[in-house]
């Protein structure tokens, strides 16, 4: 109940809620709370896909996002969630981390990043 009316309009939550109803994953798809839509036989490709893709990242970049997007939920509003964003530990850890200087020093040098997780 209260991740869906956090992830789509609340209007089309309150009637899946309120109703019972079910959806297709297209339909989810389309709400917003389905990220791709594939065949069964193509599920664990899309996975793949998924997960190279999140561990191209800095390990410290995946961990403070997650963290600076659950605690900015917990926020009155948008500009408070900015506000507070610099005093979240998870973000400091992050901005202050050898990933933080290594991802623009990559970029400049044409290469791909070597990420240390710290």
């Amino acid at each position: 109940l209260h991740r869906l009316a956090r992830q789509i309009p609340l209007k089309q939550a309150m009637g899946m809620i309120l109703t019972a109803r079910r959806v297709s994953a297209d339909e989810g798809l389309r709400m917003g709370f389905v990220n791709a839509v594939v065949p069964a036989a193509d599920l664990k490709a899309e996975t793949a896909r998924w997960v190279a893709d999140i561990l191209r990242a800095s390990p410290m970049s995946v961990r403070a996002s997650k963290a600076v997007v659950n605690r900015g939920l917990e926020e009155t509003g948008v500009e408070a969630a900015m506000a507070n964003q610099p005093d979240y530990p998870e973000f400091i850890a992050w901005r202050t981390s050898a990933d933080a200087l290594e991802g623009p020093r990559a970029f400049a040098e044409k290469r791909a990043p070597d990420w240390k997780g710290r």
